[in-house]
């Protein structure tokens, strides 16, 4: 008998999916059979609610409506979850079969979203474990009665995070630690009406953020346009399930490479967005940076990155995708963006053009598999006036809770640095307000510790990670540079006005 799951039912049911594939599988690899199954599931239990509530509110007239007028999605027949259930041998032939024969009926929505997993591989799937996990997704019916939208989305939110912490290498590539997702959203402050952009979206993560911002405020969701684009094929296939799951349905996410093959264009330029989110990929260099150097569409406007470090290919794309008046974006970025020399002409330019509104510097180990120590860099193409010519700066890093070797930011992390972002004023040892002019005088770095000095008590005990002693050591090396370089201007000018006055 069907009824409503509660949140701890869904997590153990989801994640007993991924256990069964232990033996076989590796973890990395995981969501490219989870995630499909979990969403066909989905589908076909909907359909069958949406049946019932046909037939109950319009009996035998039920049949004579269109399939698209009593659905969300069309499951041609024989390709429901129980036609595939039923198979005894050769299970996921079925399975491929249904997969795509679901997609072709909703080839507007859900193209290529299954993705290609190797469910034919008798050596690696067994027709005994697809038949383990078909018994298994079927012991619950995810109908939107059972699990609404923002649970099963939960949910599938959940299964991610356990597939990052489970997979090692891979988790970066598709998952951003939530809590910081979190903290971009608030600060920026979505709208109702505007549209919202992901270059390289990973599982949709940001963009369902900022959906959650607007429910959470009691604003309304639904006409918010979301668009997104994924490098990864599979990773782009999680994250129109993920927003489908959310409920979200006025979204376009391509597969593609955002640099190479920008995927939102009209009449021959950038499309522009109310709101950019993103955490791009740090410091690539397979890139097409000699392609860059020409760009049609103008995102060399700063000058063409190095070929090591896209950094900044990624952020010009970025601003040139923001409307002139409401534009503003939040962007996840290495520390290095802030002071590395190989970019600093670009660094100029940047600042000098009054985009950047706040350099936010995070603590360490807030990221899967890495130590390092990262910087939210947010702009604005229309600052408001009494912000303009200043950079907020906000020193994070012991805005953060630690647990099982793994960080997170509590709400009173969030709620603290974005009160001081919209504050937008000095607190001591947190945050600065700098004119462009300071930071002139710091030959344009954006290295916090230059602008935020850090209190420290003599007696606490230093618990830092070797990476935070590194990082720490390379904003101290750039002060002194800094400090270095102006100390000999200053000599060579008083060396110039002695030899002139004899």
């Amino acid at each position: 008998m069907s009824k409503r799951i509660t949140m701890e039912e869904l997590q153990s049911y989801l994640w007993t999916s991924a256990v069964l594939l232990r033996t076989n599988i590796d973890a990395g690899a995981y969501k490219q059979y989870i995630f499909p199954l979990l969403f066909f599931k989905r589908i076909c239990d909907v359909y069958d609610e949406e049946t019932a509530a046909a037939w109950e509110e319009y009996g035998e007239d039920a049949s004579e409506f269109d399939e698209h007028e009593l659905h969300t999605f069309i499951v041609p027949r024989g390709c429901h979850w129980n036609d595939v259930r039923a198979v005894s041998e050769n299970v996921g032939v079925a399975i491929v079969e249904a997969f795509r024969k679901v997609e072709n009926a909703n080839a507007d929505k859900l193209q290529g979203i299954f993705g290609d997993g190797a469910w034919t591989n008798k050596n690696r799937l067994p027709d005994r474990l697809l038949k383990d996990l078909l018994e298994h997704f079927s012991t619950r019916t995810l109908s939107i009665a059972n699990c609404p939208e923002d649970e099963l989305g939960q949910g599938y939110e959940y299964l991610i995070k356990k597939f990052a912490d489970d997979s090692g290498h891979t988790a970066q590539e598709f998952y951003t630690n939530r809590t910081v997702v979190h903290l971009m959203t608030e600060m920026l402050r979505p709208e109702s009406g505007e549209s919202i952009y992901d270059p390289t979206c990973g599982s949709a993560g940001m963009l369902i953020s900022a959906i959650a911002y607007l429910k959470e405020q009691g604003k309304e969701w639904r006409n918010v346009a979301v668009f997104g684009q994924e490098i990864n094929a599979l990773t782009s296939a999680i994250g129109k399930m993920n927003l489908f799951l959310h409920g979200v349905k006025d979204f376009s996410i391509v597969n593609g490479d955002t640099l190479a093959t920008p995927a939102f264009i009209e009449n021959g330029r950038l499309r522009k967005f109310d709101l950019v989110l993103a955490n791009p990929p740090y410091s690539i260099s397979q890139w097409d940076r000699a392609a860059f150097e020409s760009d049609k569409y103008g995102r060399d406007f700063l000058g063409v990155p190095p070929q090591g470090r896209a950094d900044y290919a990624f952020l010009q794309h970025i601003i040139a995708s923001l409307k002139e008046e409401t534009g503003r974006c939040a962007i996840l970025f290495p520390h290095g963006v802030l002071f590395r020399n190989e970019e600093s002409a670009m660094r100029e330019k940047l600042v000098r053009s009054d985009r950047v509104e706040c350099v936010i510097g995070l603590a360490a180990n807030l990221f899967y598999n890495s130590p390092m120590e990262a910087c939210i860099m947010i702009c604005r193409m229309n600052k408001r006036p009494e912000r303009r010519g200043q950079v907020l700066f906000i020193n994070a890093v012991n805005e953060v809770e630690r647990k099982n070797a793994q960080s997170y930011l509590e709400d009173r992390h969030i709620q603290k640095i974005a009160e001081a972002y919209h504050q937008y004023s000095d607190e001591a040892g947190f945050a600065r307000v700098a004119t462009i002019q300071d930071i002139a005088d710091h030959n344009f770095s954006l290295s916090i510790p230059l602008y935020v000095k850090q209190e420290t008590e003599m007696a606490e005990t230093d618990t830092r990670s070797v990476q935070e002693h590194y990082d720490s050591w390379m904003a101290a090396s750039e002060t002194m540079k800094l400090s270095y370089e102006k100390l000999n201007s200053l000599l060579g000018e008083r060396s110039g006005s002695t030899d002139g006055s004899h």
